[in-house]
């Protein structure tokens, strides 16, 4: 055996590992009794643009009587950490042809791990496979082996096929395998007829075989049954479930010399390939959001094909050795590593390329004759093509925003026009926005605030919007009546310490109109639609995410901001909870929601000014007849893998609750197991209408509960439970721990994460030096009028010269006697007084504002 041949690289977290079998130094007449199983971790060194070096290690086998070859490697994912670890595939063959294979995992500390190990009657040649667990699939005489970790014994599919094209995790499926088998014609009529006369014709068909249920997936999800006959190799990009539909995008290379691109079982692109016997395509997503595919064939040779308008090879190169796909040189992007062979140097990886087709462009001993220009002028030219598609495209973007402000000013307009024409029907004076509000600025010096316009301007900060709500609904959860006002974004903004109340609109003298409330705003993420969800994050997405292949414009759109890519559209829903059971007395109840909020207005020194304004929301009926009959229950169904409750019943559900937080921290180990714990026992479905929260449909006391799971990153998250009772919280808290690791922590919050109630707390800080700052200009404008001065009005002293006023003892008197009434005046005038209404206004709204911060801090303790 060659070394060229016991020689495997593989690319981890953006190092270079190298395994390389070698007999060690053996003493002379000593037989030689081992093999070693050496490891070096290389890393690029952008200052020499050279790979140096890191680390080592050497594992030492057992060779009498075996041959040792290394069969392949790859990085597959632990099922007992959910960590991704390197693994290598190692076969002795001893000389009575019984074949043993070994597994080994690659730690961090360069320390090699036998997973498990396992003896066949025959080589394993054909499709072989490394996934999830860590497992090994392979075909034999057209039949189906796999074993993992897990079991550690060979389990054989009840499948027949012909080949494997593909293996890998699907969503909601587990790891999946795509084969190829002869056609199996159905007996019965409802199968879909091209489908079956698709198969006829061609003799074989693709299949899918989920490994864990040991179900059978339909081949045309994937590709036409057609092309069954010429693909040798698939990668998969993207997988999800749509409307109970599994769609797929993926690429496809075939027997003749074509690289395909199929969309949801149809084929969307093809590429024709510069080389004979494609056998590997593998992606890489680029600094320029370019997504590549790298195909590798058994000459050696590899090709880049790029997908713009169509896909077309935009590189080759010859003489290649192996191709690797990571972040080597740091930038947050991937790019190509690309081996060449070099006989003349031995040196492990001396002959070498990093490039991204932009960018980034390193290489050491390269011979530029093995760089082959794909087509005449398209390396040439690319730079300039960029950059002018560049222009391009940010002129289409100015175009864009400009058509949007547009649209926005007619859409004003449109608003402006039908309050004026509202207002003109019900015999309103129109108020127009003044230039302020619409961003516009005088060409004139014009008075800021003239004196005709002070009576307007105090007439429309009076009044309330006449279309403030947007909605106001109603529901019934257990003992508890929950009443919901929607209000309309630009309402909302400007207000302030908001509260609902019910007055019962009834003939009633003997008992109290006022209903006794709690109120409550509940802030909820309002769901993509079903074509864009997407899970959320706290952290950054990784960046080595695979880009989908839905759009063209999917690279701008992967990866939006949590903070910018929906609406609090819980926010401005405020909710009051009252007891139900004393209203059903009257077996219909008619009640009066009114609005209760503080108003901002801001003034001319910038300062804002709060007023406490009443509004009537509506009214909202209630009988037993309607309680009976399920009119306002909450409706919490599963269809498929959703919950199908509205935005209004989450809300009501979560309205009667009671919210618990806890910090779940793992230090061994990812907390993979909290999401199958909720997913499996718990039987959580995602709201549809609301995807961050997942409710609870196992039967019991649990049932009804809303969970909330983040994760931080893989090895700390937030878990919020809204349920009914401390009860529920037990059960749900016994539970959660006998799935978790033993060296979890797990700790109660006492509202919501540190970093928000920091930001709280600098906003209640904020709040409360406004308030003493308003206090005090208020003060000083407001005891103008309520001072208590000494001096009568119009009364002086006179401005005759002192001279003439010292002539006689009198007069010397009667001016000291003035000269004492002056000084006492001027230190009343010092100690200036407030009357009691003003003062208490003022220590309330200090108080009010203290206690809020004190709170935050005292919830940060």
């Amino acid at each position: 055996m060659l070394l060229d041949e016991q020689q495997q690289f593989l690319s981890y977290n953006g190092e270079v590992i190298i395994f390389q079998l070698s007999k060690p130094k053996s003493v002379e007449g000593a037989a030689d009794k081992t093999m070693n199983l050496c490891v070096k971790r290389m890393a690029f060194n952008r200052d020499t643009k050279l790979f140096v070096q890191k680390s080592s290690g050497v594992f030492s086998m057992r060779a009498s009587h075996f041959k040792i070859e290394i069969i392949c490697c790859s990085c597959t994912t632990d099922s007992r950490t959910g960590i991704i670890l390197p693994c290598i595939f190692i076969k002795k063959k001893k000389r009575n042809n019984v074949v043993k294979y070994l597994l080994f995992l690659l730690h961090s500390s360069n320390q090699f791990e036998q997973s498990f190990h396992f003896k066949l009657d025959y080589e394993l040649k054909e499709d072989i496979r490394l996934f999830t667990g860590p497992s090994v699939l392979w075909r034999h005489a057209n039949k189906l082996f796999y074993i993992s970790s897990n079991t550690c014994t060979v389990l054989s599919a009840p499948v027949q096929l012909s080949s494997v094209v593909w293996t890998g995790e699907i969503e909601g499926e587990g790891t999946v395998v795509l084969g190829i088998r002869t056609a199996c014609l159905p007996e019965s009529e409802d199968e879909d007829e091209f489908s079956t006369s698709d198969r006829a014709i061609w003799g074989s068909e693709f299949f899918g075989y989920a490994i864990e249920t040991q179900k059978m997936l339909p081949g045309t999800c994937f590709m036409p049954h057609a092309y069954s006959r010429v693909v040798s190799s698939v990668y998969m990009c993207k997988d999800e479930i749509l409307k109970k539909q599994l769609r797929i995008s993926l690429v496809a290379i075939t027997h003749k010399n074509q690289l395909i691109w199929f969309q949801d079982g149809l084929p969307k692109g093809v590429c024709e390939l510069p080389y004979e016997e494609p056998c590997s395509v593998k992606t890489a997503v680029t600094s320029s959001n370019d997504l590549l595919f790298i195909v590798s064939f058994a000459s050696g040779n590899i090709c880049v094909v790029q997908r713009r308008d169509s896909l077309q090879v935009a590189s080759k190169w010859q003489k290649v050795k192996s191709v690797l796909v990571d972040d080597f040189v740091g930038s947050g992007s991937e790019q190509l590593l690309l081996l060449f062979k070099d006989d003349s140097n031995t040196d492990t990886l001396s002959t070498f390329k990093i490039t991204d087709l932009g960018e980034v462009n390193y290489g050491n001993g390269i011979n530029y004759k093995y760089d082959v220009p794909a087509a005449e002028g398209l390396q040439e030219n690319g730079l300039l093509t960029v950059r002018a598609l560049e222009t391009r495209l940010q002129a289409g973007c100015t175009s864009v925003r400009e058509l949007q402000q547009h649209l926005g000013l007619k859409k004003r307009v449109i608003l402006e026009s039908c309050r004026a024409l509202i207002d003109l029907v019900e015999e309103r004076t129109h108020i127009l926005p003044t230039a302020n509000e619409e961003g516009l600025v005088s060409l004139w010096d014009d008075v800021e605030n003239p004196p005709h316009s002070l009576g307007k301007e105090s007439a429309s900060a009076s009044r309330v919007p006449e279309h403030f709500t947007e909605k106001l609904w109603q529901r019934v959860v257990g003992d508890s009546l929950v009443v919901g006002v929607k209000l309309t974004e630009s309402f909302y903004l400007s207000l302030s310490d908001v509260s609902l109340s019910l007055v019962m609109d009834q003939d009633s003298s003997s008992i109290s109109p006022i209903i006794e409330c709690r109120n409550k705003i509940i802030k909820l993420n309002k769901a993509f639609s079903a074509s864009a969800a997407s899970p959320c994050q706290i952290e950054p997405p990784p960046k080595k995410m695979k880009l989908d292949l839905h759009s063209k414009n999917h690279l701008k759109k992967e990866f939006p901001k949590r903070c910018s890519r929906v609406q609090l559209d819980g926010a401005k829903t405020i909710i009051a909870v009252t007891s139900l059971s004393p209203l059903l007395a009257f077996h219909h109840v008619r009640c009066i929601v009114l609005l209760h909020a503080k108003k901002q207005k801001r003034q001319n020194d910038n300062l804002q000014e709060s007023k406490k304004i009443t509004v009537v929301c509506g009214k909202i009926l209630l009988s037993l007849e309607d309680i009976s009959d399920g009119k306002y229950s909450v409706k919490m169904l599963r269809d498929n893998s959703y919950c199908t409750g509205s935005m209004e019943d989450i809300l009501a559900a979560l309205a009667v609750s009671v919210r618990f937080s806890f910090q779940i921290v793992s230090t061994d180990c990812t907390l993979t197991p909290v999401n199958s714990w909720l997913l499996g026992e718990m039987e959580c479905t995602p709201f549809k209408e609301c995807h961050d929260n997942i409710f609870c449909h196992k039967a019991g006391n649990v049932h009804g509960t809303v969970f909330n799971w983040t994760l931080k990153n893989p090895f700390e998250g937030v878990l919020t439970l809204f349920c009914r009772n401390l009860t529920v919280l037990f059960q749900c808290l016994h539970s959660l721990t006998r799935v978790l690791p033993p060296s979890c922590d797990v700790k109660l919050l006492r509202s919501g994460t540190r970093g928000v109630l920091t930001e709280q707390l600098a906003l209640a800080l904020e709040k409360e030096m406004l308030t003493w700052r308003s206090s005090f200009f208020s003060k000083e404008s407001k005891t103008e009028n309520s001072l208590t001065w000494g001096n009568e009005p119009g009364k002086k002293i006179s401005d005759a010269p002192v001279a003439s006023l010292l002539d006689s003892e009198e007069a010397v008197r009667q001016f000291r006697k003035k000269l004492q009434n002056e000084r006492e005046e001027s230190v009343l005038s010092m100690n200036q007084t407030m009357n009691g209404a003003l003062y208490q206004e003022i220590a309330l709204k200090i108080a009010e504002a203290q206690l809020s911060s004190d709170m935050i801090v005292w919830k940060l303790s």
